[in-house]
């Protein structure tokens, strides 16, 4: 056995044992699995994105998940471990697998915990109201012996943003869940608040 042959090993060994973790949450996961172009690896700066995953009987809708970042050792662990992000939308969308592919890689450079929250304004697209993405955790399970979870990209408004930062966070997610956005980024919606 050569090394490239135990890398791919490892590499498989990783790949099942995220997708068996997300699906114990997220239930089947899709036969498709959206492979970038030039692989994650490969770093940003080469255009590198992550592998997504996705699963369409959760939600009413479609989930993608990143299958990249659970066993990757540079990423910088949150309060969950290791952890994929994730983004639910009502219908395929390009613009949320684009995002979180892109998104990986801020992982690897800086910590994303669940109840912060982040501008993306400038990276919606025209016309959307979204202007932030609040981070929910989304579950936690161990893989390969590593604390691992989905981290939720959930779009937010300006006032959402605003009430977040306020320091009433908890009152946004309450107002997400009882209008029925949460857990879903409607990229062209009015604010709950």
């Amino acid at each position: 056995m050569t090394e490239t042959d135990d890398q791919e090993d490892e590499w498989t060994l990783w790949w099942d044992a995220r997708v068996a973790a997300m699906e114990s949450i997220l239930g089947e996961s899709a036969d498709m699995v959206g492979h970038g172009l030039i692989p994650f690896q490969f770093g940003a700066e080469m255009g590198g994105t992550a592998d997504l995953v996705y699963f369409h009987n959760h939600v009413d809708g479609v989930v993608t998940v990143t299958s990249e970042l659970i066993g990757c050792d540079d990423q910088l662990a949150n309060a969950q471990g290791n952890y994929e992000l994730m983004i639910c939308s009502r219908e395929e969308d390009n613009w949320g697998q684009y995002i979180l592919g892109q998104l990986a890689h801020y992982t690897l450079e800086a910590v994303l915990n669940p109840g912060e929250t982040m501008d993306i304004g400038p990276a919606t697209p025209d016309g959307s109201t979204i202007a932030a993405f609040l981070f929910c955790d989304y579950g936690r399970f161990t893989v390969r012996d590593r604390n691992a979870g989905l981290l939720l990209c959930l779009g937010i408004t300006a006032d959402e943003l605003a009430e977040c930062r306020a320091g009433n966070r908890e009152r946004v997610e309450s107002a997400l869940q009882e209008a029925g956005v949460y857990p879903f980024t409607d990229l062209f919606r009015k604010s709950v608040l």
